[in-house]
């Protein structure tokens, strides 16, 4: 066996390795060891693919290693110094650094075409390809960025986003037939067409409202994935195509999940701009708020049977986790029963609240998904909305004019008794004003989630 056939059995391995770990994140309960499994492939590909001949009888490796050095210590720090509440931010980031890296290469093979190249050969197209998907990659994680960060604010956006957006579209593909039908390379069209596709990018995602975050990050990852697959067809290597398809197939599949859960298409997604009107109807009159003091609240809790708690971005932001699961086992140490009800977009993106609730050691035969939750409801006796404000908004299913209409929600109002956790009455994401607030069994806990958890957990205690 010849050492290119050996590098291809090794990178088949790797890659067999990787599909395990992928799939140990389909399950809570693995997705630690998934993710360390995949970590595992990736990591001998890297190792492999040093030793492929391609790269054996290079002077490269100072810059190889440097690079890996320098990525993996970036790795190192921000899976330390980063915050759950800043995952979203980070995973957007790691999309575009992708993104970014398959429009570098798209750009230095530009410069290494040989005098003479086919403009109309594979090998041009693979470039123009791996770049114009990079750097719409790169842009648009910056973009989603600074909505999940707040730096950007949802109604920032460009004037008729959708002919804008059209309009730069025709003109990629204007400029990619330009660059592949002239006799020799021509950098000026290459250099145009990047500034296009980079521009695409913020196009693409700035029209888009806060409340799709969750929707649009699952896209990029598939968006940087397809790069990767663009970047390993510029080399022939097989472990950058099929690891990229593997990324771009999961994150298609977890798109089309995403806005399954929110009742809505892709393109309704891309186009319709939830989170960026802030509209409703509204009733016109004015609600009263009904609030609940903590002593009350905790002799509830203690001789109810059904307590169903519904984390939101707001528990994540409090990092209250803990202190909720804290909860959660002096209640049923009282003989109470405890559920979480999770909505698939709760949070800032795909699968938040079961990250964030593992991180405290819940059980994950205590999460129910959405239509358990909502069958459960009407025989508990209390639900706890912690930060959750679009996801149990009642306007999705009874506001036409409201921009989350459509959209499954968690139906806490059929329960007995709703309390929320609020700073105040602030809207959600999505923009909207909450009815479920202003309903006759719900009763607000207004403060800091964390510290009225706290509150709650010692009056439970002396209850």
């Amino acid at each position: 066996m010849d050492i290119s056939n050996l590098i291809d059995l090794l990178y088949l391995v790797s890659i067999i390795v990787f599909i395990i770990g992928l799939k140990g994140l389909s399950h809570p309960e693995t997705a630690r060891k998934g993710n360390r499994v995949a970590a595992l492939g990736m990591g001998m590909a890297i190792v492999i693919s040093l030793f492929a001949p391609e790269t054996s009888g290079s002077n490269n490796y100072p810059w190889i290693i440097g690079a890996m050095l320098i990525g993996g210590g970036i790795g190192f720090v921000s899976s330390k110094k980063v915050a759950m509440t800043k995952m979203p931010e980070m995973v957007s980031l790691f999309n575009g650094l992708g993104g970014a890296c398959a429009m570098l290469i798209g750009i230095a093979e530009f410069g290494n075409l040989p005098q003479g190249t086919d403009m109309m050969s594979g090998a041009v197209l693979t470039n123009i390809f791996a770049m114009f998907v990079g750097a719409v990659s790169l842009t648009g994680s910056l973009v989603a960025y600074g909505k999940l960060n707040g730096s950007l604010r949802d109604n920032f956006t460009l004037p008729a986003p959708q002919i804008i957006n059209l309009v730069s579209l025709v003109g990629i593909i204007a400029l990619s037939v330009m660059i592949m039908t002239q006799p020799e390379l021509n950098m000026a069209l290459v250099y145009a067409l990047l500034g296009l596709s980079l521009f695409y990018g913020i196009a693409f995602v700035t029209p888009i409202g806060g409340g799709d975050m969750p929707v649009v990050i699952s896209l990029l990852n598939s968006v940087t994935g397809i790069g990767a697959t663009g970047a390993g067809l510029i080399y022939g290597n097989n472990i950058m195509i099929i690891g990229g398809i593997l990324v771009g197939a999961s994150g298609v599949i977890l798109t089309v999940m995403m806005c399954e859960a929110m009742n809505r298409s892709l393109v309704n997604v891309l186009i319709g701009n939830l989170g960026a009107s802030g509209g409703g109807s509204g009733s016109g009159r004015e609600e009263i708020v009904k609030e609940v003091n903590i002593a009350d609240l905790a002799i509830q809790l203690k001789y109810a049977d059904k307590v169903a708690i519904v984390p939101g971005y707001g528990l994540a932001v409090a990092q209250a986790q803990h202190i909720c699961h804290e909860i959660e086992a002096a209640l049923e140490s009282e003989g109470v029963e405890v559920r979480y009800a999770i909505h698939p977009v709760a949070g800032r993106m795909p699968g938040h609240m079961n990250v964030l609730l593992a991180e405290s050691d819940v059980d994950y035969d205590k999460l129910l998904e959405l239509e358990p939750a909502n069958s459960s409801f009407p025989s508990t006796d209390v639900v706890l909305v912690i930060g959750a404000n679009d996801v149990v908004n009642p306007s999705a299913k009874d506001d036409s004019a409201s921009p989350i209409y459509g959209m499954p929600i968690l139906d806490v109002e059929t329960a007995k008794n709703v309390v929320v956790f609020k700073r105040g009455m602030s809207t959600g994401y999505a923009g909207v004003q909450n009815p479920l607030f202003f309903g006759d069994k719900t009763k607000m806990l207004f403060g800091d989630a964390k510290a009225s958890l706290g509150k709650l957990k010692d009056e439970i205690a002396n209850a």
